[in-house]
């Protein structure tokens, strides 16, 4: 299966956004660029970045087309339920998904969302309040929440 790939400058550094005919499938901060083949998935998602980070757009209606288990797509799933603007545990996002002795798988498949943004990750923190890790830099997880606030 062809995978098309292309970038977007965001506010928050450069994104290497790669898609399939079927739906995007990684979205990732990059300091290298390479070549552009973009596809309509790729093109719809630079444009709904783009309102993301104007201020326009709170969430996402783009195809995604993910390899994940059964328990990671339930688990990035379950991020969408985080309305812009706020933030939820770790804690207690293995208890909305009704595991709640799971918090350290939870708090793994969320680390490993392939999706950085579209996916909205950046929105779960510790159970103290504090900002856990973040693949892509814990100040880039602190701008994103300060953007959505």
């Amino acid at each position: 299966m062809e995978v098309f790939k292309a970038y977007y400058h965001s506010p928050l550094g450069t994104m290497e956004i790669r898609s399939t005919n079927r739906g995007l499938i990684s979205i990732k901060f990059v300091d290298e660029i390479d070549s552009n083949n973009p596809n309509e998935h790729i093109l719809s998602c630079i444009h709904q970045l783009k309102e993301y980070f104007k201020g326009i757009r709170t969430s996402f209606t783009l195809e995604l087309s993910l390899d994940l288990s059964k328990f990671q797509k339930k688990v990035l799933d379950s991020l969408f339920d985080i309305p812009h603007g706020t933030v939820m545990n770790y804690s207690a996002l293995a208890k909305a998904i009704g595991q709640p002795d799971a918090v350290r798988a939870v708090a793994k498949a969320v680390g490993n969302n392939p999706l950085a943004i579209v996916i909205p990750c950046h929105r779960v923190i510790g159970k103290n309040g504090e900002l856990r890790g973040y693949a892509w830099g814990k100040w880039r997880k602190e701008e994103l929440l300060k953007h959505e606030c």
